[in-house]
């Protein structure tokens, strides 16, 4: 792999990652269509080290203070740490024991093309449809156990390429009436732990396989675009529905649908 070929997927992981549009589908389709190798799933994980970084850069203000108010000296706010502490570990174990339980199965069997048009359509429409029939919410930092525990469910759905993670938790969070803005920022704390746990989990596979200066590239450029996507989408959310997000899903599985067709 070229750096050039790394540059263009770390854009492509740092749009995708967080815009609900399904990372992992256009990690393995895009590289696909333009006839280059796929890189694999160790590649892809490495270049979610890259959001990992616009994670913390974006919301390390807020992991901060968890951790300097888990200790606080006053009780309701050293109490209301703790249980964010709790929601966060307790919704971040449905994703990471399917990422452990299903890794050869996402790795292999899932990422067909067929299988990656239809997540696509139909979580789409998802997002779109429960967003539209819900009203517009409540605007909570840190939601109730039973918001916290839905959307971590939901994000064990995203190991199916198509799906989105951020796309499902967003739309979890929708369905149990967080608003648009505060569904997607939970969404984006929720990501911190699974990222990292699965960088951890996928680091044994890379090899030297993988040369360094591409990775590097992808790593950084992926880091720069997924943190300007954080923020790009958070203000969209300020003033707009997800009926784009449909549209453009539906778009790319219907190309991805022409080039199984025109093999």
């Amino acid at each position: 792999m070229s750096p050039m070929q790394a540059a263009v997927l770390g854009v492509v992981q740092g749009l995708t990652e967080f815009l609900p549009i399904s990372s992992s589908a256009h990690l393995y389709v895009i590289p696909t269509m333009l006839g280059w190798p796929y890189a694999g799933l160790a590649f892809d994980v490495a270049l979610h080290w890259g959001t990992l970084i616009a994670l913390l850069l974006a919301y390390g203000s807020v992991w901060i203070a968890l951790a300097r108010d888990a200790f606080s000296a006053e009780a309701a706010v050293r109490s209301t740490a703790w249980s964010t502490w709790f929601k966060l570990a307790a919704a971040s174990v449905p994703g990471a024991v399917a990422g452990v339980a299903l890794e050869d199965l996402a790795s292999h069997a899932l990422r067909s093309l067929p299988i990656q048009a239809i997540m696509l359509v139909i979580f789409g429409f998802l997002l779109w449809a429960v967003d539209r029939m819900r009203p517009p919410g409540r605007d909570e930092d840190i939601p109730g156990w039973g918001t916290c525990m839905t959307m971590g469910l939901a994000q064990a759905l995203a190991l199916v390429p198509g799906v989105s993670r951020s796309g499902i938790t967003i739309t979890a969070g929708r369905a149990r009436g967080l608003s648009r803005v505060s569904a997607a920022r939970f969404s984006f704390l929720l990501a911190t732990p699974i990222t990292f746990g699965a960088g951890l989990l996928e680091l044994r596979h890379l090899g030297h396989d993988t040369p360094a200066p591409a990775l590097v590239v992808g790593v950084v450029t992926s880091a720069i675009v997924g943190l300007i996507a954080i923020r790009l989408l958070i203000r969209y959310l300020g003033r707009s529905g997800f009926a784009v997000f449909f549209v453009y899903r539906t778009a790319f599985a219907a190309l991805i649908a022409w080039r199984l067709i025109a093999r």
